[in-house]
């Protein structure tokens, strides 16, 4: 089996794109880690350096302890799943798994038995003869599979081996593999667009932006406590409400949250409050899910928001409600160019929250001419990110009692909350 490293893996092609961006990732042996993050993220390009279909402009690949670099790809240990199968038509499924087994050398008699059990455990024993254009599209992925798994490699690499088929057959296949690997018990890196997938796959979660590592974890981990704006947003569906929140402390009493027109207030003895009370007349953003607002009646007291439905969506399962608050939602910017300062707010705020960083003793608010974040890769996340109306979700019953345009009071769980500071990195509060 295989353990990889990736130490500082950078990848500039010759244009000037910046492909990859100081990677840094562990995989253990047998361990299945899953490459997350949308189409232009890096996280190909990250596999195919590992797999030694392209040179790290700098940086180091470890595969069993030592360094990879140069190594040529037969000689890695490997074996690749790519998206669009890449079955040799002219072949039988029977010559498409043996194909790299001809091409050791094994012997005939050999290579049929691997095959044969190969395609045992696959289910595809009763199409050896036929060829790839007679298969449905999961009988071509599971041949892909077979001729992977028919060298038994240390290292499985999967780049996005299932977005070429419908739903119902990705979701079918995605418990196949899983199943498959852990009981072969061979290390896998698995590249997806998919956040189902990867978080109903992986044993680690490794979530990409833009050439850069945002977070590594367990699906638990990176779901219930995202280290960055970035992957708070982009995991959960629906995606997490992100909103805009004014610091204020009461000293001994609480810290309130001002929500545009509503507040939310945290007592003063609990942790998280410590925690957020730096950022006093300062603006953060504040994270919720919908499975952390639950519907409560219109005069409920305690840790509650109202306003009036926008629209409903049903799902038949659930229905979810988007809720106008009167607050302003903080839109994830992929883009993440400069906004200018009136697009931000008013200046009165921001010099605010320069002078409370002094009385706090922290550095003031970064110019333009900081240095990048080493992990978010920006400078200040409030002002480079959209602003819009906030339409809180909420999930309600399938088809409830309610319609656009009616009133409606959420109750929030106080200890699910998410905060972010104005760099887009988690404001840690000591909570799982």
């Amino acid at each position: 089996m295989t353990t990889v490293a990736l130490k500082d893996v950078s990848k500039v092609f010759s244009d000037g794109t910046v492909a990859v961006d100081k990677v840094s990732l562990d995989v253990a042996d047998g361990e299945f880690m899953v490459l997350l993050g949308p189409s232009g993220c890096g996280k190909s390009t990250v596999l195919r350096i590992i797999a030694g279909l392209e040179e790290p402009s700098s940086g180091a690949v470890l595969l069993g302890g030592e360094v990879a670099n140069g190594l040529p790809p037969r000689e890695r240990g490997v074996a690749m799943v790519f998206q669009d199968f890449a079955l040799y038509p002219h072949m039988t499924v029977g010559d498409n798994i043996a194909f790299p087994l001809r091409l050791s050398g094994l012997e005939q008699d050999s290579r049929t038995e691997r095959v044969s059990d190969v395609a045992s455990v696959l289910g595809i024993g009763d199409v050896l003869g036929r060829r790839p254009n007679q298969l449905s599209g999961g009988q071509r992925q599971r041949v892909a599979m077979g001729r992977a798994i028919v060298r038994r490699p240390g290292l499985f690499l999967m780049d996005e081996p299932l977005s070429n088929l419908d739903s119902g057959l990705r979701a079918e296949l995605r418990a196949e593999i899983s199943a498959l690997v852990r009981e072969m018990g061979v290390s896998t890196i698995y590249v997806t667009h998919d956040q189902a997938e990867a978080l109903t796959m992986a044993d680690r979660v490794a979530i990409m932006r833009k050439g850069v590592l945002q977070d590594v974890g367990t699906p638990t981990q990176v779901y219930g406590r995202p280290a960055t704006l970035y992957v708070a947003a982009f995991l959960g569906s629906p995606r997490m409400n992100l909103l805009e929140a004014a610091v204020y402390v009461h000293l001994d009493r609480y810290v309130e949250l001002a929500l545009g027109e509503q507040s939310l207030y945290l007592p003063w003895d609990n942790i998280r409050s410590r925690a957020v009370a730096h950022y006093h007349g300062e603006r953060i953003v504040v994270g919720v899910r919908a499975e952390a607002l639950t519907p409560v009646a219109l005069d409920a007291p305690g840790d509650v928001v109202r306003g009036r439905i926008r629209y409903l969506e049903h799902h038949g399962h659930e229905s979810l409600a988007f809720l106008d608050i009167g607050a302003t939602a903080i839109i994830v910017d992929e883009v993440g160019g400069p906004v200018t300062e009136s697009a931000t707010g008013d200046g009165a705020m921001r010099r605010l929250s320069r002078f409370a960083r002094r009385l706090a003793g922290r550095p003031a608010e970064p110019g333009p001419d900081a240095e990048p974040h080493p992990i978010a890769g920006r400078t200040g996340v409030l002002g480079r990110h959209q602003r819009r109306p906030a339409e809180l979700a909420i999930r309600l019953a399938p088809y409830p009692a309610v319609r656009a345009g009616d009133p409606l009071a959420v109750s929030v769980r106080m200890d699910a909350l998410h905060f972010f500071d104005d760099r887009g990195d988690r404001i840690d509060v000591g909570w799982r």
